[in-house]
């Protein structure tokens, strides 16, 4: 038996671990493991450091994200985050007695002081089993990424709110920069496969001067950087029905706006077959170099309504697979998470949302152990994990998960 080579710190990264309110903390915790499994396989050390946001950050510092912690996460190489907000009747209240703050201003005020303004989210089945699980017929097959504008539109324009008069308004604007630099986010990942996924834009282009600037500047973008590319165009409203009959008629590369991003990515969730299956990462650059700086997280909410230990922390594991992947080099030990998971789903050893009956940390730590792995492929994870990726362009593969904002 040959003795086994002890691995030497060769590289660390900062990674900021944003637990939120709820499940939040839960679904991070997890992750966290499978991440300290990696670093001891491959040499790399993880620097985590955990800051409040939401809720949490209300209660015990006044408002729902300091510029402290805006300012950690900003040094860091990249951000984890596990949940923000609560039920609808839940109340916040400031160490000063005030209500009037909500958790979910913390999330809008990370993304737009960051520049995160590209959200991906990948939507396909982990497993052929789970395809009876979903609420939709025909899902067998499907396999596409929603690019969501994240800093821009109706989320962060001119607002009004109702001063009595029993009027308020929310402004949609977008400028042509911000549109170009979307749309060449979505050509970037659709050019990582052979052939090129098509692209898929999503406005309301038949009603809203902001959808046809949306749609201008897109097919100008495609057709003049990106020619080699199919481009269709499809308003959100009959994206939304196809969404429902036949999901995989829209795989590839889809493409929309802050609002309707947010909206049409929250029903396809339901395709895998559960929310708590669905990762995200939110992006400041294209991940060209496998170095974006990045916002890791689940697609599913708080969960205030479940208990401890039922959250499904399958999407936070894969929203970690996604940035080793886009922010910390390291493809391969991406990969190897990605295929744990999908070996742990198809032999069962999942929580109660899909069927099984193991609790959030049991799911969680089947992944970074041999002992407890569920087949050949996951008890070797730890063996598999190759280290560090070399720096060149990303070939993605993306994984495929209560409502996020």
């Amino acid at each position: 038996m040959e003795p086994e080579t002890k691995k030497t710190k060769t590289d660390s990264k900062k990674i900021v671990l944003l637990g939120g309110d709820f499940c939040g903390p839960e679904v991070i915790a997890e992750a966290v493991k499978v991440l300290k499994s990696v670093a001891e396989a491959s040499g790399t050390e993880f620097v985590f450091e955990d800051r409040l946001i939401g809720g949490a950050a209300i209660e015990k510092e006044g408002e729902p994200i300091t510029d402290a912690t805006l300012d950690i996460c900003r040094k860091a190489d990249s951000i984890m985050l596990g949940a923000v907000g609560g039920a609808a009747n839940t109340v916040w209240t400031t160490p000063d007695g005030r209500t009037d703050v909500r958790p979910e201003q913390g999330l809008l005020k990370l993304r737009k002081d960051l520049n995160l303004y590209a959200n991906l989210r990948p939507c396909q089945l982990l497993s052929p089993k789970l395809a009876d699980l979903s609420p939709i017929r025909n899902v067998e097959g499907t396999d596409f990424i929603i690019v969501r504008e994240l800093v821009g539109g109706i989320y962060f324009g001119e607002r009004k709110e109702d001063d009595g008069s029993g009027v308020a308004s929310d402004t949609e604007t977008y400028s042509v920069p911000e549109v170009e630099r979307i749309a060449r986010m979505a050509a970037f990942l659709a050019l990582q496969h052979n052939p090129p996924l098509p692209v898929w834009s999503l406005d309301k282009a038949n009603v809203l001067a902001s959808s046809r600037l949306w749609r201008k500047t897109v097919t100008r973008v495609l057709k003049d950087e990106f020619p080699q590319l199919e481009l269709n165009h499809q308003l959100i409203d009959s994206a939304a029905m196809i969404l429902i009959k036949q999901p995989s008629k829209m795989n590839g590369i889809i493409i929309t706006t802050n609002m309707f991003g947010d909206i049409i990515s929250d029903e396809a969730s339901v395709i895998p077959g559960s929310l708590g299956l669905l990762p995200s990462a939110s992006l400041a650059s294209l991940p060209d170099t496998n170095e974006a700086f990045g916002l890791y997280e689940p697609c599913h909410g708080s969960a205030p309504d479940l208990g401890k230990q039922k959250v499904n922390p399958i999407a936070t594991i894969l929203s970690a697979a996604m940035m080793l992947k886009f922010s910390l080099n390291m493809k391969p030990a991406g990969d190897a998470v990605e295929a744990a998971v999908k070996e742990s789903v198809e032999a069962g050893i999942t929580t109660a949302d899909i069927g099984g009956s193991s609790s959030t940390s049991e799911v969680g730590d089947l992944l970074p152990t041999r002992s407890r792995s569920c087949s050949r492929r996951s008890k070797s994870f730890l063996r598999r994990i190759d280290g560090r990726s070399k720096l060149t362009r990303l070939r993605v593969g993306l994984p495929a998960g209560s409502a996020s904002v």
